[in-house]
């Protein structure tokens, strides 16, 4: 579905990716891991066409979006949940929900779609008519993941979904974003400093390290990398 061939990166002067190389397939997970700084933003950021990639290319169902804009590579069923969340805080849940389905015109689906969250994210159905900017941390990442979804997106993009979040919580984003990649069949890059959790989810991963791409395995290999367990698992 995805793939980045030899792909460089760089904000002004500064290169960020260095030759990497990624390929996703329909229905899977896959976790970028990393330390902080590593270019996994800058990773999700070149495929939505945000960072333009200065040279190398970003295929998506074997077509290059790295020279479109942003809005276009959305329309093709690309949608990211940026870092931080980024929700509209003086929209309410509703409209910012229809900020998601924007660039769709299936009033009908789009109805659908929100009953789905609100089945989904039962709390988000009850503050369906606040503010954004009232609702808890975790509350605001629901949101953020579900005007993703309200794009019908064959792909989405995670950034840093558990940042700054209760365990509770985190662990009841992870089973949703399992559930939505099974029951969607949404395919997810996931970007996440959590290994341990990203690995339980993901069936692949890749490993950053300063911009490159150093290793790549089934999450279960991962996992068990001794590597892998000293530099980002704790253990």
């Amino acid at each position: 579905m995805l793939r980045l061939r030899n792909v460089n990166s760089f904000y002004g002067n500064i290169q960020v990716l260095k030759n990497i190389n990624v390929e996703i397939s329909r229905g899977e997970i896959i976790t970028l891991i990393g330390a902080n700084g590593a270019g996994k933003t800058t990773t999700l950021m070149t495929i939505s066409g945000i960072v333009p990639a200065r040279s190398g290319e970003v295929l998506f169902m074997e077509k290059p979006i790295h020279n479109m804009r942003p809005d276009i590579i959305v329309s093709l069923g690309i949608s990211q949940v940026p870092e931080g969340r980024r929700i509209f805080p003086y929209l309410t849940v509703s409209e910012n929900l229809d900020m998601g389905a924007f660039l769709r015109t299936d009033s009908e689906n789009i109805k659908k779609d929100m009953e789905y969250i609100f089945e989904l994210f039962p709390i988000l159905g009850q503050r369906r008519n606040q503010p954004g900017k009232t609702l808890s941390g975790g509350e605001q990442q629901m949101l953020a993941i579900s005007r993703a979804i309200m794009a019908r997106p064959k792909l989405l993009l995670l950034d840093e979904p558990s940042l700054g979040l209760a365990p509770l919580i985190v662990k009841q984003l992870f089973e949703i974003i399992k559930k939505i990649n099974i029951e969607n069949q949404t395919t997810i890059f996931l970007v996440e400093q959590n290994a341990n959790l990203a690995l339980k989810v993901a069936n692949r991963g890749y490993v950053m390290e300063n911009g490159r791409i150093t290793l790549s395995d089934s999450a279960e290999n991962l996992f068990s990398n001794e590597n892998v367990k000293k530099a980002y698992l704790g253990l």
